[in-house]
């Protein structure tokens, strides 16, 4: 598998890296809890970060042109100053990446908002882009949500995550509706994952404790029997 980038622009103030498990709201959770939740950390983790090269404030006015939107940039390498504008209207912040991508046949890029990370006042814009063929460069759009409302973007700030994704795998996908009694031993393990959650739930109620189960975070079922296959992470090679 290759994700390879290639330069179109200045890359000057740009930073690509591998996400982070770590997220600011998460470590100023009481004790850290948020960090319990092993899907919310993997989802963290899962591609490459992209931060923006300047800083500044966006102001959308509320109108549909391009114009309805005013940037102020305040800091950053002026090569990078062309490189965030308005190009779609409507309050939308464009970010131009400096970077055409090339993944192996049948992947492409899911290109979307840091995961589990935002910005008051602004939505970030998904797209999945067919990187195994296509010589155009994409953009990261945010969605300013409230006219004549400030929003700001720092240097810095993560504004991409790039997760390369199996474009023939949603296709692939047979949903079905199935009731639990098909499958009993899956119904007896939940069944006692449920019971204990809730015995443990009522006592820390009772007791003001902060008992947790740990079953998912080890990757054991619930009565204890570790699974073969668990990930608590990821190990992204950075670009070379």
């Amino acid at each position: 598998m290759i994700l390879h980038a290639y330069a179109t622009s200045s890359t000057e103030g740009w930073v690509m890296e591998p996400a982070s498990a770590k997220r600011d709201w998460m470590d100023n959770s009481p004790k850290k809890f948020a960090y319990r939740c092993l899907p919310l950390t993997m989802a963290n983790q899962a591609g490459w970060i992209v931060r923006s090269p300047v800083g500044f404030k966006a102001t959308w006015n509320g109108g549909e042109g391009m114009e309805s939107l005013k940037l102020d940039i305040n800091d950053g390498p002026d090569a990078a100053h062309t490189q965030v504008a308005s190009n779609f209207g409507m309050g939308v912040v464009t970010f131009r990446i400096p970077w055409i991508y090339r993944t192996a046949a049948g992947y492409g890029l899911w290109v979307r908002g840091p995961a589990n990370s935002w910005i008051d006042g602004v939505a970030a814009l998904e797209g999945l882009v067919e990187t195994d063929w296509s010589p155009s460069s994409f953009t990261m759009n945010w969605k300013i949500l409230r006219r004549n409302s400030p929003v700001w973007f720092k240097r810095g700030d993560p504004i991409c995550q790039l997760t390369p994704f199996p474009m023939d795998l949603l296709a692939a996908v047979e949903p079905a509706f199935k009731s639990i009694d098909e499958n009993p031993v899956l119904k007896d393990d939940h069944k006692l994952f449920s019971d204990t959650r809730w015995a443990q739930l009522k006592s820390n109620a009772e007791t003001g404790g902060d008992a947790w189960m740990r079953d998912y975070m080890r990757g054991h079922l619930p009565d204890g029997t570790p699974v073969s296959e668990h990930r608590t992470n990821f190990k992204l090679r950075p670009f070379a």
